[in-house]
């Protein structure tokens, strides 16, 4: 798959701290337009150092980048930071405003977007993770699960190629993560997801990475690394006890 057709390719991405620390050693991987692919690891592994080259946040390391045939540099920089949509952990980290509609409004009021245009982005980001009624809602009176899914729609109103989401699943009840995964289904865009929910990973992505001490030990189908017990056990990956990645119905490969 080449640069261009690929949503996001990363070639040979090497990174060291400023302290020493390396945490990227040559990293390389494609994902095509429309796949939705998990990131695995251990902690320490350098996911977050991956994620936060993808739009430009960390820079300064060995190797490239590319959303959509761009290379992410200072002069794309903008358009890399449209196109990747980065979902944080905690809904708190992206929600700062009075109402739900200002929240999901902010990047596209930013990005220039004004009036019906703006109003009509809100309102289809917001139809996209089933919030609409809750527009004119404080954020701090949603549930957790009705924040992150907000989360999601001030990231889906800059119209992303890619959405790159840090532990989506952690902290929701059964139901709130059972909503979110629908949601991600239903969505055209490519996504990656980072975490170490393993059964949401089998559940959403067809495919998955293993990340471990800054390479990418294994990229192929999610079953299939999840059913291989000495991978596991080599990149310290655990299943919650007694679920049986085998016997789970899975999506197939490809977007």
């Amino acid at each position: 798959m080449d640069a261009v057709t690929a949503s996001l390719d990363v070639s040979g991405l090497a990174f060291a701290y400023p302290d020493g620390h390396q945490a990227l050693f040559g990293v390389d991987f494609s994902i095509a337009r429309g796949e939705r692919v998990a990131l695995l690891g251990p902690n320490g592994a350098g996911k977050t150092t991956l994620v936060l080259h993808l739009n430009g946040i960390l820079t300064g390391g060995t190797g490239s980048v590319h959303v959509a045939g761009l290379p992410v540099g200072k002069q794309h920089m903008a358009e890399i930071r449209r196109r990747v949509g980065i979902v944080f952990q905690d809904p708190d980290d992206q929600l700062f405003m009075p109402t739900v509609r200002e929240d999901v409004a902010f990047g596209p009021a930013a990005a220039g977007l004004k009036g019906a245009e703006l109003e009509a982005r809100v309102d289809h980001a917001l139809e996209l993770v089933g919030m609409a009624e809750f527009r004119e809602r404080p954020p701090h009176h949603l549930s957790f699960g009705q924040r992150r899914r907000v989360a999601v729609a001030t990231v889906l109103a800059m119209e992303p190629e890619i959405l790159v989401l840090d532990e989506p699943s952690s902290n929701l009840d059964p139901a709130s993560r059972r909503e979110l995964a629908d949601i991600l289904r239903s969505l055209d865009v490519t996504v990656l997801m980072v975490t170490h929910d393993l059964p949401y990973a089998l559940e959403l992505c067809p495919r998955s990475l293993i990340l471990s001490e800054g390479v990418i030990a294994a990229d192929g189908r999610t079953g299939e690394l999840l059913a291989d017990e000495e991978l596991m056990r080599a990149h310290r990956l655990e299943l919650p006890f007694g679920f049986d990645p085998r016997s789970v119905a899975t999506a197939p490969v490809g977007p």
